[in-house]
């Protein structure tokens, strides 16, 4: 027996009131499982969804609540259509941000070198400025310990925000990216990309973020401006031709290996499979010819750095250049100068910041000559990780890689088709995945040199001089994992063999964390682990996320579903706009402009909060507006307020009643437009057309049905019945349309006269309000009536009168078949006036003409 059929009417209270109903609902929906997936039913009656697990580094902000809030009123929609929700709520808490996040608060940092101490304890309260200038070095153990524990204190303020908000998700679905399952899960898909060769280990160039000493993908970049000088550099050609090269990396000049122009460029078309010499070191380069060398840029000629960007790296790897690698890992120059370089120049450079090196450079080619001019000053674009607060470098390192369709172009091209089979929401933002997907330049790098997140599960044999074996990695069998190779030995062999020669070691890296949340559908789905739940909620339905991460988490999601299974992940993708501040900007943390929600639930309740949120489409922006929040009140408490005079009309036992009467059925036959445009924009995920829809009518049924008809409903008679049937179906309508927006509120309100949730309540029909109708109904009459009210209620107050002011005589004038229209409704529209005499003079005026004689 579900809550629906167990949960008993609460009746009508005497002053009904928005306090406190998150509290109440809230415990009433988790202890009585109002939400909770029901596994026993097909495929076809499942609508599943893959909600965006929030990174856990902070605060939760208005973009959340205004993205998890689109989700839930899709959630609560299905529920009511007849489908059984699958709805988790996850945690991202692995990766960069979670381990900032920690060394912020602690004062700490990651040492791997260091023993594990059980003893160690943390400070009692976040540390200052001081001491996150100078952390404290802990083992890696130690250090994800702490991040644990930040983790699962951050998890559950989130959760606590969450059910406030109302989301209406099923709590015992809930995972975590770090998690048991999540590990496994994403160890065991990395591994069947490597049997398949999919995934792969490489010795390559590899954009590097200094601050966080970790590799960055192609996905995680951004271009940030930032002030720089070119510098215009003298090499020498044959016979001691000047060639000028312009620079903005002249600590780079150590690491040249090339000089390049375009195959079409005259100038130094001579030039062109001879040498140069470099400045200051005095090193041969070949001049070399490439497309991608622009002749307007600069003096058309530019030297190839290993590796100074990304271009850099194109032309050494087209024109099989040489490597000189000068700029290390942490950032520094390394202390000895590359193959081929005379040590005394290099000196000066060694174990210098790059800033360091380029002031220390720039000084020597001036005063060996070789500085042309002054530096100009530019301001360009820099590439940074977008977590990061410091440009990339490019080294040279070795990673794992999965094939993304970046270097091949038959899996280019059957992802681009998973992304034309994709329904789009906005449709407009297919655009961005294919620009991302046809623009690849490399596979996706999914290995990270940190420390909390899922352990690459490989390890290495040492031959008898201790050096490992790459080529032919060790992997676990998928029974043991997850696995952690930097503590759990090889198979195979024992611990005491970790890091001796004949022995192994363990692969130390950890998978970037978009490699785990890829395959969030396949980690709360059971997969491979628990096979019924899998072939009842795979693929998905929806997919609902951010904008900004298409070219990640989405693009992500679908390269490791179409290898792992051949299929799309999910049918839907609902794509969410930016949250705006009062200046039209983008909130985000960075800008420090971002609002904190948990006040604003607390002030105006959640239904005001969520009424803000459905007013902002999919993938359009919306401004944060504490006034719209204020009009949800008022729209929610307006809810509370004519719902318990409609039931003190005596409407509850009146539900299923005919509406007899000409304006109650006008009202109802208007009311059965708005379901079918309130569902049919449901199920296009508009859920502001259903509300604009929804509420447009609500106020019309509280400012002008309501008040045209309490007269006959408070009556008895056929009359009085036809209008108590029509305020019943009408209020459980309404209820059942605005619940997905105002859950708490309609929950409320449904208790006081209906059994169960309204949110296992069927959604309304345009059958089931028609059914309530006898004969016909013709919408044009509630608004002739509402018109003619209106103008009664308007000539009142031009004359400053109670609205319950007598009138003596009103005329009615206008086109014949108007008035004949409103002699219909005659009755009522003089009750709601308090009109003793209403006249009918036809074809007096084009429009409806009310005239009171008061």
């Amino acid at each position: 027996m579900t809550d629906t059929a167990r949960t008993a009417r609460a009746g009508v209270p005497e002053r009904p009131t928005l306090d406190g109903l998150e509290e109440t609902w809230a415990r009433r929906w988790q202890e009585e499982g109002t939400y909770t997936f029901d596994r026993s039913r097909e495929r076809s009656d499942v609508y599943a969804i893959d909600t965006p697990p929030p990174t856990v580094s902070g605060e939760l902000h208005m973009g959340h609540v205004f993205s998890y809030t689109h989700t839930d009123m899709v959630a609560r929609f299905q529920r009511m259509r007849g489908r059984t929700v699958f709805y988790p709520m996850g945690w991202d808490d692995n990766g960069l941000p979670t381990e900032r996040r920690v060394q912020n608060v602690y004062g700490v940092r990651c040492d791997p070198s260091l023993p594990y101490d059980p003893q160690w304890r943390p400070p009692a309260t976040p540390v200052g400025e001081e001491r996150r200038k100078d952390p404290t070095p802990i083992s890696r153990r130690n250090f994800v310990a702490l991040c644990e524990r930040l983790t699962a204190s951050d998890e559950q303020v989130f959760e606590a925000l969450w059910r406030r908000l109302g989301l209406s998700v099923d709590w015992s679905l809930t995972y975590t990216t770090i998690g048991r399952v999540a590990r496994a899960t994403s160890q065991r898909a990395f591994l069947r990309n490597l049997a398949r060769g999919e995934a792969y280990q490489a010795e390559a160039p590899t954009l590097w973020d200094v601050g966080f000493a970790t590799a960055v993908a192609q996905a995680e970049l951004e271009d940030r401006e930032r002030p720089g000088a070119y510098h215009r550099l003298r090499f020498t050609g044959p016979g001691g031709r000047e060639v000028l090269i312009d620079t903005t990396r002249p600590e780079l000049l150590p690491a040249c290996v090339a000089l390049v122009c375009h195959p079409d460029d005259e100038r130094y078309a001579d030039l062109v499979g001879a040498s140069a010499r470099t400045p200051v070191f005095g090193v041969e380069v070949p001049v070399r010819a490439h497309p991608l060398a622009d002749p307007a840029k600069g003096t058309g000629i530019a030297m190839v750095c290993t590796f100074g960007d990304l271009t850099d790296v194109t032309w050494w790897r087209e024109l099989q250049l040489d490597t000189r690698v000068v700029i290390g890992r942490d950032g520094r120059l390394l202390p000895e100068p590359p193959a081929g370089v005379p040590a005394e120049p290099y000196t000066a450079l060694a174990g210098q910041t790059v800033n360091g090196a380029r002031r220390t450079l720039v000084g020597m080619l001036a005063d060996a000559g070789d500085l042309v001019g002054e530096p100009r000053e530019i301001t360009h674009p820099v590439k940074f990780y977008e977590r990061g607060d410091r440009p990339l470098e490019i080294v040279s390192t070795r990673q794992w890689y999965l094939r993304n369709g970046g270097r091949d172009a038959r899996l280019r091209e059957e992802l681009l088709a998973r992304g034309g089979e994709l329904r789009w929401v906005p449709a407009h933002m297919k655009h961005r995945y294919d620009h991302w997907v046809g623009g690849l330049t490399g596979d996706w790098l999914v290995s990270r040199q940190r420390f909390f997140g899922v352990p690459v599960p490989v390890w290495y044999r040492l031959d008898d001089a201790g050096e490992p074996d790459w080529s032919h990695p060790l992997t676990p069998d998928e029974a043991m994992l997850p696995v952690d190779p930097s503590s759990d030995p090889a198979p195979g062999f024992s611990e005491s063999q970790r890091g001796v020669p004949g022995g192994f070691v363990g692969d130390p890296d950890v998978l970037d964390t978009w490699a785990t949340s890829s395959l969030t559908p396949q980690i709360v789905g059971g997969w491979e682990t628990d096979p019924d739940l899998f072939s009842r909620v795979f693929p998905m339905d929806l997919r609902p996320q951010g904008q900004e991460i298409i070219r990640t988490w989405l693009f992500s999601t679908v390269v490791r579903a179409h290898l792992e299974h051949g299929v799309l992940p999910w049918r839907d993708a609902v794509l969410s706009g930016w949250i705006l501040d009062p200046d039209r900007k983008k909130m985000s943390k960075s800008k420090g402009n971002v609002v904190t929600p948990m006040g604003l639930l607390e002030q105006h309740g959640s239904d005001a909060v969520r009424y803000w949120a459905a007013n902002g489409k999919p993938g359009m922006d919306l401004a944060f507006d504490p006034a719209q929040i204020k009009v949800g009140r008022r729209l929610a408490t307006k809810l509370l307020n004519a719902s318990r005079f409609a039931l003190g009309l005596g409407a509850a036992d009146a539900l299923r009643a005919p509406a007899t009467e000409p304006l109650d059925r006008a009202m109802l036959a208007e009311l059965s437009g708005v379901v079918a445009t309130a569902t049919s924009a449901f199920d296009g995920y508009d859920h502001t057309a259903a509300l604009q829809a929804t509420e447009a009518f609500f106020w019309r049924f509280c400012d002008d049905y309501i008040e045209l008809v309490k007269e006959r409903a408070y009556g008895s008679g056929p009359g009085a019945d036809s209008a108590r049937a029509a305020l019943a179906t009408a209020l459980s309508v309404q209820l059942r349309l605005f619940a997905p927006v105002l859950p708490y509120v309609a929950e409320e309100v449904w208790s006081w006269w209906r059994y169960g949730s309204v949110h296992r309540a069927t959604w309304p029909t345009t059958y089931e309000v028609g059914r309530a109708i006898t004969g016909t109904g013709d919408p044009a009459l509630l608004r002739l009536a509402g018109d003619a009210l209106g103008q009664v209620r308007r000539a009142k107050s031009e004359r400053k009168l109670s609205m319950k002011a007598e009138v003596p005589l009103a005329e009615a004038l206008g086109p014949a078949a108007v008035l004949e229209q409103l002699t219909v409704i005659a009755d009522d529209v003089r009750a709601a006036g308090r009109i003793a005499k209403l006249d009918l003079l036809p074809d007096r005026t084009p429009d409806l003409v009310i005239a009171c004689a008061l």
